[in-house]
C-alpha cells in the first residue's frame, strides 16, 4: 500500500468544459501508506456567472467566488501535489477532462499519470449495492457524509470510501483476486494496477482461507448455510389473548398491543384448521405481515405442513427475509425453515459461468458483470440475479449464464453447487416457502412444477393477484426483444452466432452437407431482419390509422378487431405471416445443424459446448417468438383480447403486440382455488364500500364458501387526515385538458407553498403529469422546491422515493405505480393531491374488453367493472399518506365528481371515516397553516 493517492473532487459551473463551463472549488485529499495524509480545498472564481440551479446544488454563490482566486493561479499548486500520484475521482473522467481543459488554459501540459475510477471500483467489489452514487455509498458503508455537492466534503468521503475498498480488496482470497486480475486490463481505469499489487501480496503470504470460504474450481464461493429441519414437539397454538401478546413481545422492541393483528391470526389459523378460504382485508398498521406469519408457522409446525406465502413484488419477498422473519425467529424457540424460490432464470449456472471466463473477446459491459459476479460468488448465499445490481449490458451477459436446462455442457461437478436445486430441495422441506404471484402462477401452468406440492397458501397483496394472472395467461411481443434475439444470431459476415457454428461444422468436417446451406440461410436471416422491421412498423401503422381519442397522446393502445378487415389489418397479417414462416424456417435449419453437431459430441470442446448451450437457448426463444406470433396475430378463433401498444414519438422502437384472456375466473377457480385447502388472501384494499363482492367475481370465487374479515386500520384517522374537495376548480368533464391544467397548477403552487413540499401528486395519465409538472418549473414560482416526476426525473421508484425524502421542501409526481406500495412514513409527506379518480380510459384495451363482456352477460359494466376497479385504486392512494400511528396529513381530491356525482359516496365509503370539507383555495390556505 505504499502507493500516493490523491482524491479529487471538482464543482464546476456545468457538465462540459469544451463548452465552456469552468471550475467553480477545488477540494483534495492525499493518501499515503494506506492513510489519509492532507487536504487541499479553494474556491475558484470561474470568470463567469453561477448559473442558478449549480448554485441551489452546491451552495456557492457568486459572492462567494468574487475574491477567490482563478485556476490558473492554482494549477502549480495541483500539478505538484499529482506529481507521482494516482489521480482518483468519483466518475474520474468527468473530473479528469475539467482538469486537463484547466491546466491547458493556464499553460501546463495537463495530468498523464495513472487513474482510479471510485465508481468503476466500487462496482467491483460492491455488486449488490443499490446504486453506486457516493452518497449511496457512503451510506451503505457508513461514512459521515454532511455536505454533499461541495468538493472538499465528495473527496473526502471519496478517500474514505477508496480506503475501505482497498482493505476489501486485501480480505480476498487468492483466486478471487487472481480472476479479477486477469480480467481487469479491460477496464477503463488503471485498477489493473491495484489488482496487480494485492496479487503479488496475496502470492507473498500464506493464506488461511475463511471458514465460510470454499474453492471449486479456481472459484471462490460461500459456503451454503445449512438449517436442518429437526424433529421437535410440536408447539401448542396460542389460543389466548396474552399468550399471543407474549409472543409478539419477544419479537418487537417497541410492541404495542394491537387487536386486529390478535385477531387476524386467529382468522387465519382458523381457516387453515378448518380447510377454508379465507379473504382479508387488514387496514394500514395492523402490522398484516406478522399476523399471517405467526399462524403460519404454527400450522405448518402443528401438521406437517409446508405453507406458501407469496406477494406481488420482490421488495415485499426481500422485505419479508430481512426484516420480518429475523423478527419471527425471535419469537420461537424451534428453528423455522424459511426458504425464498424464485424462476430457474433467476440463478446462476455455474458450469457456464466458469467456460465463460475462458472467453476473452469481451466487451467493457461484460468484463465488468464478470469482474461483479467473482465477487459476488464470495457472499451470496442464493446465486440469485436479484442481488446483483449489473447494467443493462451485464444483463446480456447474464442471459448466456443463467440456469436452465443444459443440452450441451453436462457439467455434473457443479451438480453440488446448483443454486437453483439446492433452493428447491431445500424448499422440499421447509415450513415457509415465500415467492411472488408470478412464480405461483407460473406452477399452475408448467409441466414440471417448481413449488414443492403444497395445500396451504397465503396471498399478500391479492388484490394484484388477477392483473398478475391475466399477464400470466397472457402473451406479448415487443420489437426490442426480437431484434436483440436476431442481433445475437446475426448475420454470418457479422461473426455472431450463426457464424460460429457454420465454422464449428466446416471444423468437425460435418460442414460439406451444409455448405451450400450457409449463402441461403444467410439469406434467410438478413429477410427475417427486414421483415421483423415490417411488421412492427405495419403494427405501429395500424395504430396511428386507429388513433380515435386525440387526447390520447403519445404512448397508446388500440385493439386488434376479431375478423382480419381494413388495408392496415390486412397488410399487418401478411407481414406476420411472412416473419412466422421464416422464423420457422431458421429454427428448423438451426435443429439440423444441432443433430448433425450431436454426432461429433465427443469432438467439441468446452467454449464449443457453451456457445452451443447459448445458441440452443436462442432458439427456445426463436421458436417461443413464433409462437407467440402466430397466436397473437394469426389465429383467428378471437377467444382472446389482443392489442398493439406504441409509443408515437418512437413507433417502431416501443411497440409490443399483446393478448390475453379478457376472464380468467374460471381458470383461477378450477387450476387454483379448487386445487388447494385453504388460500387465505390479505390486502389494505379488497372491499368497495364494505364488500369483498367485486374481488371475489374477478377471482372466480364468487360461490365458494369463503371466510371474509374486515379488519380496520387502528389508525384514528379522524383527528390524523383531513380530506378536502377544493370548489373553485372546474368540473373535469366540462372544459379543455389544458384548461384543468393550467387550473389545477395554480392550486397546486398554493398548496406547496402552505405545505412547504412534503407532497406527494398521483395523477392518472403519464400525459398530465409531463403538462403539469412543465407549467410549475416554467412559472419559477417554486424554484427552492425539488420537484421529482416519475418518468422525467432518471430513476426507479423506489429511488426517486428516496430523492423525495431527501429534500426539505420537494414534490413527488407518481403515476400509475405511485399509487400503491410507496411508503414514506412520518414527516416526510404530510400532503397528497389525488387529481382525479382513477378511471382507466374507456379506449383502453382490456378495460373495453371486460365491459364487452359484462353486456354481453346482461351485467352494467360501469356497476361491476369500471366503478369497483376505480375505487380499489382510490383506496390505495389514499393509503399513502398515513403509514404511522402518528403521522398527520391533508388528503386533496380535485375531481369534484367525488362529492357531486350518485357514484362519488362509493369512493369516500371505501375509506376510513375521515372529516371531509369543502371550500375555496383562498379558505384552504390558512387551513392548511393551521392544521400543519
Amino acid at each position: 500500500m505504499g502507493n500516493k493517492f490523491v482524491v479529487v473532487d471538482l464543482e464546476t459551473t456545468g457538465n462540459s468544459p469544451k463548452k465552456g463551463d469552468r471550475i467553480i472549488q477545488v477540494g483534495a485529499v492525499i493518501i499515503e501508506d494506506g492513510r489519509i495524509t492532507g487536504q487541499y480545498t479553494s474556491l475558484v472564481n470561474p470568470g463567469q456567472p453561477i448559473p442558478a440551479f449549480i448554485e441551489e446544488l452546491t451552495g456557492i454563490s457568486d459572492e462567494m467566488v468574487n475574491d477567490a482566486p482563478a485556476f490558473s493561479d492554482i494549477a502549480k499548486d495541483m500539478i505538484e501535489m499529482l506529481d507521482g500520484a494516482f489521480f482518483v475521482a468519483h466518475n474520474v473522467f468527468f473530473d479528469l477532462g475539467f482538469l486537463q481543459e484547466e491546466l491547458q488554459n493556464a499553460g501546463f501540459e495537463g495530468f498523464y499519470g495513472h487513474i482510479i475510477d471510485t465508481v468503476e471500483l466500487s462496482r467491483i467489489l460492491f455488486p449488490t449495492a443499490d446504486g453506486y452514487k457516493l452518497s449511496d455509498l457512503a451510506v451503505r458503508e457508513g461514512i459521515s457524509h454532511d455536505r454533499p455537492h461541495q468538493a472538499d466534503s465528495d473527496a473526502y468521503v471519496t478517500a474514505e470510501l477508496l480506503l475501505i475498498m482497498l482493505s476489501r480488496l486485501n480480505e480476498f482470497p487468492h483466486t478471487t483476486v487472481k480472476s479479477l486480475c486477469k480480467l481487469s486490463a479491460g477496464l477503463k481505469s488503471d485498477l489493473y494496477m491495484l489488482f496487480d499489487e494485492a496479487l503479488q501480496r496475496k502470492e507473498r503470504e500464506l493464506e488461511e482461507l475463511p471458514q465460510d470460504l470454499e474453492i471449486m474450481r479456481g472459484i471462490a464461493l460461500k459456503r451454503p448455510f445449512q438449517l436442518v429441519k429437526t424433529d421437535h414437539k410440536s408447539p401448542a397454538y396460542p389460543y389466548g389473548r396474552e399468550e399471543k401478546q407474549n409472543l409478539l413481545a419477544k419479537a418487537l422492541a417497541a410492541f404495542e398491543v394491537r387487536n386486529g393483528q390478535l385477531e387476524m391470526m386467529d382468522q387465519i389459523f382458523g381457516a387453515f384448521e378448518d380447510g377454508r378460504h379465507a379473504m382479508i382485508e387488514a387496514g394500514t398498521g395492523i402490522g398484516k405481515t406478522l399476523a399471517y406469519l405467526v399462524p403460519a408457522v404454527f400450522f405448518s409446525k402443528i401438521y406437517r405442513k409446508t405453507i406458501v406465502v407469496s406477494t406481488f413484488t420482490t421488495q415485499l419477498q426481500h422485505q419479508l427475509l430481512v426484516n420480518d422473519l429475523p423478527k419471527l425467529r425471535a419469537m420461537f424457540d424451534f428453528p423455522i425453515k424459511a426458504v425464498l424460490l424464485k424462476g430457474r432464470n433467476h440463478y446462476i449456472n455455474l458450469a457456464r459461468f466458469e467456460q465463460s471466463l475462458k472467453e476473452e473477446d469481451d466487451n467493457y459491459d461484460t468484463t465488468l458483470s464478470k469482474m461483479q459476479i467473482i465477487v459476488w460468488l464470495t457472499e451470496t448465499e442464493t446465486g440469485d440475479i436479484d442481488e446483483l445490481n449489473l447494467s443493462s449490458g451485464g444483463m446480456i451477459y447474464w442471459n448466456k449464464i443463467k440456469n436452465g436446462e443444459s443440452t450441451f455442457i453436462q457439467a455434473k461437478h457443479w451438480d453440488a453447487w446448483d443454486f437453483y436445486l439446492r433452493a428447491r430441495k431445500e424448499a422440499e422441506n421447509a415450513d415457509l416457502v415465500i415467492t411472488n404471484h408470478s412464480m405461483l402462477l407460473s406452477d399452475l401452468n408448467s409441466e414440471g412444477s417448481y413449488l414443492p406440492e403444497y395445500e396451504y397458501a397465503v396471498l399478500d397483496e391479492a388484490h394484484q393477484f388477477e392483473k398478475v394472472a391475466g399477464r400470466y395467461f397472457g402473451k406479448s411481443l415487443d420489437y426490442l426483444s426480437v431484434r436483440l434475439l436476431l442481433n445475437q444470431l446475426g448475420q454470418y459476415e457479422q461473426g455472431h452466432l450463426f457464424h460460429k457454428l457454420e465454422k464449428l461444422l466446416v471444423r468437425l468436417g460435418a460442414g460439406a452437407s451444409f455448405n451450400e446451406h450457409t449463402y441461403k440461410l444467410n439469406e434467410i436471416i438478413s429477410g427475417l431482419q427486414y421483415e421483423t422491421d415490417q411488421l412492427f412498423k405495419a403494427a405501429s401503422l395500424f395504430v396511428k390509422r386507429k388513433k380515435i381519442n386525440p387526447s390520447l397522446k403519445n404512448r397508446i393502445q388500440i385493439r386488434l378487431p376479431d375478423r382480419v378487415e381494413g388495408r392496415e389489418w390486412q397488410a399487418l397479417y401478411a407481414s406476420a405471416e411472412r416473419f412466422s414462416f421464416m422464423l420457422r424456417d431458421v429454427v428448423i435449419a438451426i435443429e439440423q445443424r444441432f443433430s448433425l453437431v450431436e454426432r461429433y459430441r465427443n469432438q467439441l470442446n468446452q467454449e464449443e459446448k457453451l456457445f452451443l448451450e447459448e445458441l440452443f437457448i436462442l432458439k427456445e426463444e426463436l421458436e417461443s417468438a413464433r409462437r407467440t406470433a402466430r397466436d397473437l396475430i394469426l389465429d383467428r378463433n378471437g377467444k382472446n383480447l389482443r392489442w398493439i401498444e406504441t409509443d408515437l414519438r418512437a413507433v417502431q422502437n416501443f411497440t409490443t403486440i399483446s393478448g390475453r384472456p379478457v376472464d380468467i375466473s374460471d381458470h383461477l377457480k378450477e387450476r387454483f382455488f379448487e386445487a388447494k385447502s385453504s388460500v387465505v388472501l390479505t390486502s389494505a384494499t379488497l372491499t368497495v364500500e364494505d364488500s369483498f363482492k367485486y374481488i371475489k367475481q374477478e377471482l372466480g370465487i364468487g360461490d365458494m364458501p369463503l371466510i371474509e374479515v374486515k379488519i380496520p386500520s387502528p389508525f384514528r384517522y379522524q383527528e390524523q387526515v383531513e380530506l378536502i374537495v377544493p370548489d373553485d376548480l372546474p368540473e373535469i368533464k366540462t372544459v379543455s385538458e389544458d384548461e384543468y391544467i393550467a387550473a389545477i397548477t395554480e392550486h397546486i403552487i398554493s398548496i406547496a407553498e402552505a405545505t412547504e413540499g412534503r407532497m406527494l401528486i398521483l395523477f392518472t395519465s403519464h400525459d398530465m403529469l409531463r403538462k403539469t409538472y412543465e407549467l410549475i418549473k416554467e412559472s419559477g414560482l417554486l424554484e427552492d422546491f425539488a420537484l421529482i416526476a416519475q418518468g422525467i426525473t432518471a430513476g426507479s421508484r423506489s429511488r426517486l422515493t428516496r430523492n423525495f425524502q431527501r429534500f426539505d421542501k420537494a414534490i413527488l409526481f407518481g403515476t400509475s405505480s405511485f399509487w400503491e406500495g410507496v411508503d414514506i412514513p412520518g414527516e416526510d409527506l404530510s400532503c397528497l393531491i389525488i387529481v382525479r379518480l382513477p378511471f382507466s380510459p374507456p379506449g383502453e384495451p382490456l378495460t373495453e374488453a371486460k365491459c364487452e363482456h359484462i353486456r354481453q352477460r346482461g351485467g352494467n359494466p360501469f356497476s361491476e367493472y369500471s366503478l369497483p376497479e376505480a375505487v380499489l385504486r382510490f383506496k390505495q392512494g389514499f393509503g399513502r399518506l398515513v403509514r404511522t400511528s402518528t403521522d398527520k396529513g391533508i388528503v386533496f381530491v380535485f375531481d369534484r365528481r367525488v362529492l357531486t356525482t350518485s357514484y362519488g359516496r362509493a369512493f369516500l365509503q371505501s375509506i376510513p371515516p375521515v372529516p371531509v370539507r369543502k371550500a375555496s383555495i383562498d379558505k384552504i390556505i390558512p387551513f392548511i397553516q393551521r392544521w400543519l
